[in-house]
């Protein structure tokens, strides 16, 4: 399937994932605020999502498509050396999450310590609800964790819709929580959404288990093996986790940075911030790299590295031509973005300005973000999980103490502004490496294209300044004027980055055409 075809695949369902968790993040606004409760639960959900995006997803999925898709080719396209590799994973991979998700929830107090500082001016009723709340969230990670690895076999199969569709889930479950079980008080109604967030991973299980079977793969429940090629992906799993998780690392920093030293409310913001800074990450970059490394690691196994290279030159230029308007539009229109979504009920006019603040600080490092996704699988596929690990570790060095310094005098935009910086220090660490061993090169055509597309990318933020004033009063307005006021910011910038596209030949209908067709299968 071709680069754009995938990507839209995996991009249309994650569209919808992210246009209900909006919504979830609307009523959560309007029922919650940013008061303690709200923070007690996103500290909560961080404990199991942290280790999900490190481990489950991110360093797992790393470790096991290359080597599933290894195995693949081995055979000369056979699934069932694949399969048994898949299987003895699982085998050793259940017993450790069960002990793991059962000490977590015995030291959920801990736990909850470390990752906030005991919050700020919390009182020992405050703390015991934030730990009430880890302990009712975290076996998310064990059924997520099982999600993952399903996920992976259905991605190598090129079912990639499958995998993408079960964020959905989690956030349909989180809705209903808050639509129909919100409590009397906040606190109830966190609660509540603590209890949707293990729900859905069960649920999520249950989807991708009902997918495999269609699909053909059965994997069923054997006796735990360390055979060669489990300690092989236990090996790679480690240095895969700081690897691919930097930024997760980063927002955990900033998280308890947060807690510990900004006044209440301050998690909030940068959690709705960041949810917004994530939808383009979600579109664009986590699509991107879910297709770019199966689709290497097969060409690298195949011998085609020079297809290998242009595919993920492909990637790079697909990135950016999508990320560089979204990254102008949330800082240049951040205030009447989250003004449009956010601002009702609890939610007020000032943190409407806290949460657009650092929306905009978070924004600058957003096509780093996307880019770190784009390059990485090219380590990933060539087995090399050390050299992402060692250039994370870089960039979290620079993100603690570019918090340490920020946070005093930018408050809750320090730990996002110093997030961004750290991510550009990574995607320039991993570029340089990639290009000095002649995996990835930077010619003059693209370097000319991406420039072009800055180019196209500012006139847009030129436009929606102008187009800001004009809206402010339709998003002060009720549910259609807010849609409407909305859509006129979006479709404007739209209108003005495509037409600037196309004059400066930043892209051209050639080229798109190029980008739509389907490569020919080997």
């Amino acid at each position: 399937m071709s680069l754009v075809r995938a990507l839209g695949s995996i991009g249309s369902l994650t569209l919808v994932s992210r246009v209900l968790g909006f919504v979830r993040d609307m009523l959560m606004a309007r029922f919650l605020g940013a008061s303690f409760a709200t923070d007690a639960f996103l500290v909560a959900f961080r404990l199991p999502n942290m280790f999900r995006a490190l481990f489950a997803e991110g360093a797992f999925a790393s470790a096991f498509v290359p080597m599933f898709n290894k195995k693949v080719g081995e055979e000369g396209g056979s699934l069932a050396k694949a399969y048994r590799f898949a299987g003895d994973a699982l085998a050793v991979l259940l017993p450790v999450l069960i002990i793991f998700t059962g000490l977590m929830m015995i030291f959920a107090g801990p736990a909850v310590l470390i990752l906030s500082g005991g919050f700020h001016d919390a009182t020992p009723e405050q703390f015991a609800f934030a730990v009430q709340l880890a302990r009712i969230t975290f076996p998310y990670l064990l059924f997520i964790a099982l999600v993952s690895l399903l996920g992976g076999i259905l991605n190598s199969l090129g079912r990639f819709w499958v995998n993408a569709a079960a964020p959905i889930i989690l956030n349909l479950v989180l809705i209903c929580a808050l639509l129909f079980f919100h409590g009397p008080t906040d606190y109830d109604t966190a609660r509540a959404q603590a209890w949707g967030v293990t729900l859905a991973g069960a649920l999520q299980l249950v989807w991708l288990v009902l997918a495999c079977r269609q699909a053909g793969v059965k994997l069923g429940i054997r006796r735990p093996r360390l055979n060669d090629d489990v300690r092989q992906l236990m090996r790679l799993i480690m240095p895969a986790a700081a690897g691919t998780g930097a930024m997760q690392i980063n927002l955990l920093v900033s998280t308890m940075l947060a807690a510990r030293f900004l006044p209440e409310g301050s998690i909030s913001y940068i959690y709705y911030a960041d949810r917004l800074n994530q939808l383009p990450l979600g579109l664009v970059g986590i699509g991107l790299g879910t297709v770019l490394l199966p689709t290497i690691a097969r060409m690298i196994a195949s011998g085609d590295d020079r297809g290998a290279l242009d595919f993920q030159k492909k990637g790079l230029q697909l990135a950016l031509f999508l990320t560089l308007p979204a990254t102008m539009a949330l800082i240049v229109s951040a205030e009447p973005i989250i003004r449009g979504l956010l601002q009702y009920g609890a939610f007020t006019e000032a943190d409407t300005i806290a949460t657009a603040w650092a929306l905009a600080a978070f924004s600058l490092g957003l096509p780093a973000y996307i880019l770190i996704k784009v390059l990485t699988p090219g380590f990933h596929a060539r087995a090399d999980m050390k050299t992402p690990l060692r250039f994370a570790l870089v960039a979290i060095a620079v993100n603690l103490v570019g918090n340490l310094i920020l946070i005093w005098p930018l408050a809750h935009v320090g730990p996002p502004l110093a997030t961004a910086i750290a991510s550009w220090v990574n995607v320039t660490l991993l570029y340089l490496a990639l290009r000095k061993r002649g995996h990835f090169e930077m010619d003059r055509v693209l370097a000319s294209h991406i420039g072009r597309l800055a180019i196209a990318a500012l006139l847009m933020a030129g436009a929606l300044l102008v187009i800001n004033p004009f809206i402010r009063p339709l998003l002060a307005g009720g549910f259609e004027l807010r849609v409407l006021g909305l859509g006129l910011l979006v479709g404007g910038g739209f209108i003005v980055y495509a037409a600037a596209s196309f004059a400066t030949r930043a892209f051209t209908l050639a080229e798109l055409k190029a980008l739509m067709r389907r490569r020919k299968q080997a």
